[in-house]
């Protein structure tokens, strides 16, 4: 990768995950590193969560795993939310 190409860059180069959509991996203004780990993260738990939903047979089990899927999503925002708290 060249030197000069910033993460987000990358990320918005390459087509991006349903997860990683969800997770907004390409926003991080304050290009904190730890933002970038756990919007990572969550992603890949999203990507999963998703090819199980898109897997399943049972209506039943699809809603959980949308379900899952919202909740991973509200946890991600409130995980960034305490990575950038600047307020006491």
């Amino acid at each position: 990768m060249d030197p000069n190409t910033t993460q987000e860059q990358t990320q918005e180069q390459k087509s991006l995950t349903f997860g990683e959509k969800a997770a907004g991996v390409s926003f991080n203004p304050s290009k904190d590193p730890a933002v970038d780990s756990i919007k990572g993260k969550f992603a890949a738990v999203i990507d999963e969560m998703n090819a199980a939903r898109d897997a399943a047979t049972s209506s039943g089990a699809k809603r959980y795993f949308s379900k899952a899927i919202s909740y991973a999503e509200d946890a991600q925002m409130n995980a960034v939310k305490a990575i950038t708290w600047a307020h006491e």
